[in-house]
């Protein structure tokens, strides 16, 4: 498995947390990797080998690009031979702003947009393995897209508190911070995101907790729950369990099994 992550241009960095490329070969037997929720939400290039989600239904097979927006429990996909991926992870707040859609709550969303043209620029990079100019082929996109629409001023300064404290930062606060009421702040990044800052809050805290206890399983929970800003070492079992399934103490001994082994399927695209 090869994995690179680039950092966005300078006009950028309040949208887009990072550009990145995963390059795996699944071999001739499909297999399934499991994605957990985060703060992020992420537009996903892919190439080479299908990609397919997990539904009700059954295996659906996803275009590219297709949308893996915030995720209240994981998703399985499913894929077979070389896949690689370019991907854009982006803040929630600002995702649909960028691309110019309607926001939405769905965990996995397909559509048709402008964006999509850049499939055959991009494998044609990937053919010729230069992953880096790839890279600057969505780079550019995305700073013209900015320039023609500038974002929100007032959600970029609110994403930021709440970026820089992790989702611990009182909504309130977020609104003093933006200069703007409470009221105001929620209304537009419900219209911005789909979901509430409470919402957005939740899964990066979780997202704090997973990581931990994926780097230090040993970790402990109640010093964790303290640190990440939960109420206490119960609060943090009951979110972490309302996003992954499993409990706290589960996850960290999967962890600790699946870095024995050196496999990482469990986490997300790679979830940084």
């Amino acid at each position: 498995m090869h994995h690179q992550e680039f950092l966005p241009p300078e006009q950028l960095r309040k949208a887009i947390k990072c550009f990145w490329y995963n390059c795996r070969d699944y071999g001739e037997t499909e297999s399934s990797f499991e994605v957990m929720p985060d703060g992020y939400a992420e537009i996903i290039f892919h190439f080479g080998s299908s990609c397919l989600v997990s539904t009700d239904a059954g295996l659906q097979p996803l275009p590219s690009p297709f949308m893996m927006g915030l995720l209240n429990h994981p998703i399985v996909f499913n894929a077979k031979g070389r896949l690689e991926i370019i991907a854009i992870r982006c803040y929630p707040w600002t995702v649909f702003d960028l691309l110019g859609l309607p926001s939405s709550k769905d965990s996995v969303r397909t559509f048709e947009h402008p964006i999509a043209q850049l499939q055959p620029k991009l494998e044609k990079w990937l053919q010729a393995n230069n992953q880096e100019d790839a890279i600057a082929e969505i780079a550019r996109y995305f700073m013209s897209a900015e320039s023609n629409s500038p974002l929100d001023s007032t959600l970029l300064k609110a994403g930021d508190a709440m970026r820089k404290t992790n989702g611990a930062l009182p909504v309130s606060q977020v609104a003093a911070t933006a200069h703007a009421t409470v009221r105001t702040l929620e209304r537009k990044f419900k219209q911005s995101s789909g979901f509430t800052m409470k919402d957005v809050s939740g899964l990066m805290r979780f997202e704090q907790v997973r990581n931990q206890l994926w780097l230090n399983p040993d970790s402990n929970l109640a010093g964790l729950a303290y640190e990440v800003g939960y109420t206490d070492q119960a609060h943090l079992s009951r979110e972490f369990k309302r996003y992954s399934g499993t409990t706290p103490a589960a996850f960290a001994r999967k962890a600790k099994r699946e870095k024995q082994t050196a496999n990482r399927d469990f986490v997300a695209f790679i979830q940084a």
